[in-house]
């Protein structure tokens, strides 16, 4: 929290409003049961203790949260007014970084209580607040990409001919739980045509032999995030299925070679996807090579063409190329990768060459 409050002066902001969400858990490890219309709100400004404004009928889950003894709460009660009760907290003529979650409605009680302050969200005004990880961080991600690959180890020994794309939506998600995950994000199966749709929601199809299949799939262990996409085929592909799995494997190897301190966030995404374009399927590539990963499995820094940002040791997020071939298949290879102090380092380990399933 004080480094947050540090980031936002240098920033030139008079401080943060957090609302519930990643924000608030990451700072204070408060997840209130419910985000309801009555206000939450953490306030955070450079000398200045941290407050966190909660309903009184929810103080006494807040004080039990693991940052509340660094923490003053400051209660109000139904029938009072919340944004009266946070305006001594605030600089009236400052300007404040909102966490991107926070509801409309108490935003515009800031306005309408303080017409002199202004607004802007956490996301443009520090979106790499949350991208360094330290230690505990990463122990964290490493122990959850370490899971999604215990899941995947499993995923290739069940029956895919014969059984619909929700059938093994449904053994991805009760594997990640069993190797530990509290939550499942996604369980993306996409076989056959399918496939070509990066984001495709596992449907009713049944999957046939001679299918390509990506599986992207995970969700959060102790709090943090898993992510990682493997494509597989039903029985023996054809050359063509072989070359495009062989391009994008070689892509999702030179974006994370090109994963060292300093190189700029744009470097790993051109890395993936000049070997795409020189195989001739870069209309193919339609996304970001990668986002970052945390508390959410999507976060800053991004990998894509214009982002200059440097890579800093800490920082985490997903190498993902891919080539979808509209009304064919696609193909997709993901892992989870790390930057070192001299380099990069993958937490997703399982085999990237293509797997044969049943």
């Amino acid at each position: 929290m004080e480094r947050a409050a540090a980031e936002a002066a240098d920033a030139g902001l008079a401080g943060l409003l957090v609302a519930p969400g990643p924000d608030l858990d990451w700072l204070t490890g408060y997840r209130p049961t419910a985000a309801t219309e009555r206000l939450t709100l953490l306030v955070l400004a450079a000398g200045q203790d941290p407050v966190l404004v909660v309903p009184a009928l929810e103080a006494p889950d807040a004080a039990r949260a693991v940052g509340a003894p660094a923490l003053t709460l400051r209660d109000w009660t139904d029938g009072k007014d919340p944004y009266a009760v946070t305006a001594p907290l605030l600089d009236v003529a400052g300007r404040f970084g909102v966490s991107d979650n926070a509801w409309a409605m108490h935003l515009l009680g800031f306005q309408k209580a303080l017409p002199g302050t202004s607004y802007v969200s956490l996301t443009e005004a520090l979106p790499m607040l949350r991208a360094v990880k330290d230690d505990a961080e990463l122990r964290r991600l490493a122990a959850a990409g370490a899971a999604a690959d215990a899941a995947y180890e499993e995923i290739v020994k069940v029956p895919f001919a014969g059984r619909r794309e929700t059938d093994v939506a449904a053994d991805l998600a009760e594997l990640l739980r069993r190797f530990g995950h509290s939550r499942v994000d996604f369980t993306v199966v996409g076989s056959g045509p399918n496939g070509a749709n990066p984001h495709h929601e596992a449907g009713e199809r049944v999957i046939e032999d001679g299918d390509m299949v990506v599986l992207d799939f995970g969700g959060l262990l102790h709090g943090y995030g898993s992510d990682t996409s493997r494509t597989v085929h039903v029985g023996e592909p054809t050359e063509e299925e072989r070359r495009v799995h062989d391009i994008v494997r070689e892509a999702q190897a030179a974006g994370c070679a090109a994963v060292r301190p300093g190189a700029a966030c744009q470097d790993v995404d051109r890395a993936a996807r000049a070997v795409i374009d020189d195989a001739g399927y870069g209309a193919y590539f339609i996304h970001r090579t990668g986002h970052g990963i945390g508390v959410t499995t999507h976060e800053p820094p991004y990998m894509i063409e214009g982002e200059q940002r440097p890579l800093v040791p800490g920082m985490c997020f997903s190498v993902e190329p891919g080539v979808y071939l509209p009304g064919r298949f696609g193909v997709r290879i993901e892992d989870i990768v790390t930057v070192t102090a001299d380099g990069g380092r993958r937490l997703n380990t399982t085999a990237r060459e293509m797997a044969i399933v049943g």
